[in-house]
């Protein structure tokens, strides 16, 4: 009979399984996945996980490792709010470059799991603080995250304008448009990850970052996501779930506009003092 694996090699095994999965490239974010012990921060087992075909179903039991797996774990089933999927965001972290000494800004913390590996990626020169609008989960994350001194989190109601400038601004819940403050928040050479979203969960996962010359934006892929306290709107989410009828032309982003302009064959999803753009910047 095959030993069962311990919970750090379970730990090493799923993280090395993402390194696959998400075709990561940059060790730090492997290492990142292999140190945070995922079961702080998911409340006490068994626990409900969400498979896309058939729905929420219960581990066996409350062993720990069976969280090592790619797979989304309930907070909230009942408004259907997740954990963020392990390879989600093993590859859009590995892509973003988050370096040591980076400043992140995080919005949606969530019960902290990302936070921490955010944390574990800045470093001890770094700093990651969290926005999260649910007085429980910001209650839990600042718990959770007692062993990561260079993550902190804030209670917020809604989109709030930030002090400071970041390096990376993300967003772990959909808008239906990119919210201009955090898009001001960004320093030169800073780097944002915002899901749009349409009338339903799914939509696309924005990327812009932040040139002399403006900001370049790129759709990074289709993703699905809880909504956004503060950064939705009815009119905005129709017409983006419209722009999504045209996959070509928003593979052909290029920047993000937010001059003053009427609607042109260059516009991909044209919104109020702002546009995502098939124009080059310049």
């Amino acid at each position: 009979m095959a030993r069962a694996a311990s919970l750090p090699e379970a730990r090493r095994w799923f993280a090395e399984e993402l390194r696959a999965v998400a075709h990561i490239g940059d060790e730090r974010v492997v290492e990142a996945f292999a140190a945070v012990p995922r079961e702080r921060f998911v409340g006490p087992g068994p626990w409900r996980v969400l498979h896309l075909g058939d729905g929420y179903w219960t581990t066996p039991d409350a062993d720990p490792r069976r969280l090592y797996h790619n797979v989304l774990v309930a907070l909230d089933e009942g408004s259907g709010l997740n954990t963020g999927e392990p390879s989600l965001w093993a590859y859009h972290l590995d892509r973003l470059g988050i370096k040591a000494g980076d400043r992140v800004l995080q919005v949606g913390t969530g019960s902290g799991y990302f936070t921490a590996i955010l944390a574990e990626l800045v470093g001890p020169s770094g700093r990651v603080l969290g926005l999260e609008v649910d007085a429980a989960l910001a209650t839990a994350a600042k718990q959770n995250l007692a062993d990561w001194p260079r993550a902190s989190v804030r209670l917020v109601e809604g989109v709030v304008p930030v002090e400071g400038r970041w390096d990376a601004v993300i967003a772990f819940a959909g808008a239906s448009a990119p919210p201009a403050v955090w898009i001001d928040a960004l320093d030169e050479g800073g780097r944002a990850l915002i899901p749009l979203t349409g009338s339903e969960r799914w939509g696309f996962m924005l990327r812009l970052d932040r040139r002399r010359a403006g900001i370049e934006a790129s759709s990074a892929g289709r993703v699905g996501f809880f909504p956004c306290a503060g950064a939705r709107d009815e009119a905005e989410a129709a017409a983006l779930t419209h722009a999504l009828v045209d996959p070509a032309g928003q593979r052909e982003l290029k920047s993000l506009r937010r001059d003053q302009h009427k609607p042109a064959k260059s516009c991909w999803l044209h919104g109020k003092g702002w546009c995502l753009s098939k124009r080059e910047l310049h």
